[in-house]
């Protein structure tokens, strides 16, 4: 691996944006034939980014281009990088942005072609199926196409290895019995190797498949396999033309009771009962994990796990890699190199998973006996100079070892629901607090890790809803409205909750289940339903449009009707807007964070805090396209210090404070140089300015 050195200029790319609810970003030719009506572009020439966004991109694709704009510029290029957005059907209002792409990729002469339809919804994804065929026959290791969807289990020999692309969701690595140690070695390699090629972000999920025991969610991508009681394919699939010619046929809403969960997401190959090695990736490199601090999972690292387990006397692997949300790009892609590495000194044995923070599967938390805690931010490396916040609040959830966790949330009140259990740390006390709807299995399982979470001179206080101390609420900021409807305060459910996407974004109306969700699965250029059983509920994200508005409804209608349980047909159905969720709907997602979308970021306001966008009035390209570093008038401490916007001297963006201040002043500040700072991530810098009242 090939550490990236910040601050190097020396690049000239051309980024193409696309999807929906997932957006990829790939290198594409830096020409204007690469360019069309409904997607984002973004020309990256070193200290100057410039984001053009099409008449007909969606949101998603502008909140991310701007994500990854930002992303190069403070993390690759230490925060040195000027950016610039043009808006496609306003490209006068950005006559100097204009001018410097056309000098960079030459004048405009054709007309650019219409929008291509998003992959939407991911299902269409998923049908996107290429096999590749890893051999050294010949003598030279070579990788070859050899088919497209339709798969059928024949294409596999048990000679060689294959990687399986699915559309750029998973790519699976299927070693045959007979092949040789350089044909299994080079298939993981290779995969890595392509995943680069297309494009596809560090995190894609790459598992490792071996002949004879494959997945169930490798089974089914082929149309056909040999395997007793096995369920044959995904159904009949649709293929969508151009918009224009795409007949509006009505939606069955009957498929949406037969879509089950994969069951390879949720599938135990044990009790977790085997050998558990953890690793940290620290300075990209492996460090180990002691076993006391095994079962502690930061947002800001990432971590190896190595699980052995015994079946017939023969040792199993199973390689989880997680892979913390505020974790730096180079650290993602250490744990993906590290994992390969560790995977070639177990015979390529392992079975490689890799983990999103918050979507742990059920083996996973099996490991941990029960007593496994995800931190919000943060890093478990010694040395760490981030003190502990004095309050904490965890919500635990599981009924037993195998399936509880405590995730770390918002210290708010309005956090808590009655049908979980949550742990309130103090610095001298930990309170269980447990809410009217949760099970005696709840409560006992997180006593058992409030041990965990308690560790030191802290007291500890069991305390049910409706009799909290005064303290609990002062520790909360106060009391507030949260989840506390009676339909929660149940103490058993019989129906899990179910999420679905209804979108037409492809030109035909379509609703596809989303398994496992969490908050961040709610579109908001789609509709979603949920379905709670004695109530469905219907969100309606800002950038919905009408006909997804008015379909979802008759569709929730018929939902019920032809419902396999007999539903009640006259089961109320709420409607719900984005941003006014009411907490009978937040209560069923866990870790909701109120302030996504009122206190997070939309693309506007990303936008908003790189203050003039239109033009390079800070930055001159010269004649190879580079541009000079921007410059700030400084200003005394004083004059920024916890002022406001009207206060501020001229010229200075509230958001960007520190950046007028001299290099002695920031260094007193903040404890570091401008460069150490422009390298942290974005969260970081912004909790640090707030902090010290520079934002």
């Amino acid at each position: 691996m090939r550490h990236t050195e910040t601050n190097t200029y020396d690049i000239q790319r051309l980024l193409h944006v696309k999807g929906k609810r997932r957006v990829t970003a790939l290198e594409v030719e830096m020409s204007w034939q690469s360019f069309n009506l409904g997607d984002v572009f973004l020309l990256d020439i070193g200290k100057v980014i410039i984001q053009w966004n099409g008449p007909e991109s969606n949101r998603q694709e502008r909140l991310k281009g701007m994500q990854l704009a930002k992303d190069i510029r403070d993390r690759e290029r230490g925060g040195r990088a000027e950016i610039g957005v043009i808006e496609g059907d306003k490209e006068e209002d950005s006559r100097q942005l204009m001018e410097a792409l056309q000098s960079t990729l030459g004048e405009r002469t054709a007309k650019l072609s219409s929008a291509l339809p998003d992959d939407t919804p991911d299902q269409e994804q998923k049908a996107q199926l290429t096999l590749y065929h890893v051999s050294d026959a010949e003598g030279i290791m070579k990788v070859t196409e050899i088919g497209t969807r339709p798969l059928v289990q024949d294409l596999l020999s048990h000679d060689d290895c294959y990687f399986l692309d699915q559309g750029g969701l998973k790519v699976y690595v299927w070693k045959g019995k007979r092949a040789n140690r350089a044909e299994r070695q080079a298939a993981m390699s290779r995969a890595m190797e392509f995943i680069k090629l297309k494009g596809y972000p560090h995190t894609t999920n790459i598992e490792t498949v071996n002949d004879g025991a494959e997945s169930a969610l490798f089974k089914q991508l082929f149309q056909s396999w040999r395997c007793k009681d096995q369920t044959v394919g995904l159904g009949k699939t649709h293929s969508v033309g151009r918009v224009a010619k795409v007949s509006q046929e009505k939606f069955d809403a009957t498929t949406m009771h037969v879509m089950p969960e994969v069951a390879a997401q949720e599938r135990m190959v044990d009790d977790g009962s085997g050998t558990v090695e953890i690793w940290r990736i620290e300075n990209l490199e492996l460090v180990a994990v002691e076993p006391q601090w095994h079962g502690y999972f930061y947002g800001g690292d990432c971590y190896l796990i190595l699980y052995t387990y015994n079946v017939n006397n023969k040792k199993h692997y199973i390689l989880y890699i997680w892979q913390g949300r505020h974790a730096t790009q180079d650290e993602l892609a250490a744990s993906a190199f590290q994992a390969v590495n560790l995977d070639q000194q177990y015979g390529d044995e392992p079975v490689q998973v890799r983990v999103t923070m918050g979507k742990e599967p059920r083996h996973f938390m099996a490991m941990f006996k029960g007593k496994m805690v995800v931190f919000e931010g943060g890093t478990s490396r010694k040395g760490s100079s981030e003190p502990e916040p004095p309050v904490r609040l965890f919500q635990v959830s599981g009924t037993d070892p195998s399936n509880t966790k405590a995730i770390e949330v918002h210290a708010l009140a309005g956090c808590l629901n009655s049908n979980d259990v949550f742990l309130l740390k103090s610095q001298t006390t930990i309170y269980l607090w447990c809410g009217k709807g949760s099970s005696g299995d709840e409560r006992a399982m997180a006593k058992e890790i409030s041990k965990v979470i308690g560790q030191g001179p802290v007291a500890e206080e069991t305390i049910a809803e409706g009799h909290e101390p005064l303290e609990f609420w002062q520790l909360l900021g106060g009391r507030a409205q949260y989840a506390n409807d009676k339909r929660l305060q149940q103490t058993t459910s019989d129906h899990q909750p179910r999420l679905f996407e209804c979108s037409n974004k492809t030109g035909r109306f379509i609703v596809s289940e989303v398994t496992q969700f969490t908050q961040d699965d709610l579109s908001i250029d789609d509709v979603m339903l949920l379905d709670t059983w004695d109530q469905v509920f219907l969100w309606v994200g800002n950038e919905a449009n009408e006909v997804e508005r008015k379909e979802s409804v008759v569709t929730c209608q018929e939902y019920l009707r032809t419902h396999p349980g007999s539903r009640d047909p006259d089961t109320p159905i709420l409607q719900v807007k984005q941003g006014f969720e009411p907490p009978t709907f937040t209560g069923w997602f866990v870790a909701w964070d109120p302030a996504k979308w009122t206190g997070g970021k939309t693309y506007e306001q990303l936008k908003m805090e790189l203050g003039e966008v239109t033009s390079l009035t800070r930055i001159v390209p010269d004649e190879n396209g580079s541009a000079e570093d921007a410059t700030y008038q400084t200003y005394p401490a004083a004059d920024l210090m916890d002022k406001q916007a009207d206060e501020l001297p001229d010229g200075v963006h509230p958001t960007q404070k520190e950046k007028h201040l001299s290099d002695t002043d920031f260094q007193d500040i903040f404890g570091m140089s401008k460069d150490q700072f422009a390298t942290l991530p974005q969260w970081k810098q912004i909790s640090l300015k707030k902090g010290k009242k520079m934002f």
